[in-house]
C-alpha cells in the first residue's frame, strides 16, 4: 500500500538521482556553477518535487492536479537528460557515467508514465 510519495519508487529514483546530480555538479568548472551547474540541480530535483506534490494532489482528490504534476515531473526528467547531454559533450562527464545517468532518467520516465496511465 502507498501511503505516502516516499513508498513510491519513482519518487526514490528521482530523489537519488537528484542527490547524485548535486555530487556531480560540484566538480563542474567554477565558470558553470551558475549555469549548467545550478540548471542540472533545480531540473533533477523537480522531478522528485513534483512527484511528491502531484502525489499530495491526488491524496485529496484531484486527479486533474494529480495528472499535471506527473507530467511536469516528466518534463523535467526530460530537461535532465538535455543538460546531460551538454555534460557528456563538453566534456564533464564520461561515457560510462552518462550512460548510468542516462538509464536511471529513462527508468525514471517509464515509471512516471507507468503512474499516469494506471492512476488516471
Amino acid at each position: 500500500m502507498v501511503s505516502s510519495f516516499r513508498d513510491l519508487v519513482a519518487y526514490q529514483k528521482a530523489y537519488k538521482m537528484s542527490l547524485d546530480m548535486h555530487k556531480l555538479t560540484l566538480d563542474f568548472p567554477k565558470f558553470e556553477q551558475h549555469e549548467l551547474a545550478n540548471q542540472l540541480r533545480r531540473a533533477s530535483k523537480s522531478v522528485a518535487m513534483n512527484i511528491a506534490e502531484g502525489f499530495g494532489r491526488k491524496s485529496y482528490g484531484s486527479l486533474a492536479d494529480f495528472k499535471r504534476f506527473m507530467i511536469m515531473a516528466l518534463g523535467s526528467n526530460d530537461e535532465v537528460r538535455v543538460q546531460l547531454d551538454y555534460c557528456k559533450d563538453l566534456g564533464y562527464i564520461g561515457d560510462e557515467q552518462f550512460a548510468l545517468y542516462e538509464q536511471s532518467c529513462i527508468e525514471i520516465g517509464k515509471l512516471l508514465s507507468a503512474m499516469l496511465k494506471t492512476w488516471i
